[in-house]
């Protein structure tokens, strides 16, 4: 689960130790674009800031990373204790980029090809730190026992308490590293610079 120049952006996404589980399963990742129009490094980045994806109310981000996430768990009783047996993900991580709709000359696409490539490394970092945290519950959850619960409803309880701070980490880690990122002398920023200035 996000600042630039001229426009206010915002670029969203979600870190852990490799389970034992992590082999068995892989995400699937999908990209989506949205058109944006420009022949000029300005125009373009003034288009993204007209058409980029909403996040965070009126707020709009050059770039978007989300995900969904299902889980096959199975709960076993053991003696008056419930235990979470297995739990195999699916992860879907989808990005969002913009695309330019002109022909753009071939200064300007020198500049914008630099521009996407870094955006879409920004993004697939979100990517790794959405697979991580997954992996994170995968640790924290698989294996889980909880005594005195034989129809295992403490457990979802427990499960919930764990979620939630796993997820607020993961959170507080994506907004970190989007500050660095936008952040005068950070890497998106200079390719913010780079493709208004240069275009």
């Amino acid at each position: 689960m996000k600042t630039g120049i001229a426009v206010r952006f915002i670029m969203a996404g979600l870190a852990a130790t490799p389970s034992v589980a992590a082999a068995e399963w892989k995400p699937v990742e999908k990209v989506q674009t949205y058109s944006i129009v420009g022949t000029s490094g300005p125009e373009l980045y003034q288009s993204i800031g007209a058409r980029g994806p909403q996040v965070g109310g009126e707020v709009r981000a050059i770039a978007h990373t989300s995900f969904a996430l299902t889980w096959s768990r199975k709960y076993e009783t053991r003696g008056d204790a419930c235990v979470l047996a297995t739990a195999k993900p699916k992860l879907i991580i989808t990005y969002v980029l913009p695309k330019p709709t002109n022909v753009l000359p071939p200064p300007v696409k020198a500049n914008w090809d630099s521009f996407i490539t870094g955006v879409g490394i920004h993004e697939r970092v979100h990517g790794d730190f959405i697979v991580d945290m997954v992996r994170q519950i995968e640790a924290a959850t698989v294996g889980l026992t909880v005594p005195d619960d034989p129809k295992c409803r403490k457990i979802r309880e427990e499960m919930t308490k764990r979620l939630g701070a796993l997820s607020n980490e993961q959170r507080q880690r994506s907004r970190d590293f989007d500050r660095d990122e936008l952040s005068p002398g950070g890497n998106v920023h200079s390719l913010i610079l780079q493709l208004v200035n240069g275009g």
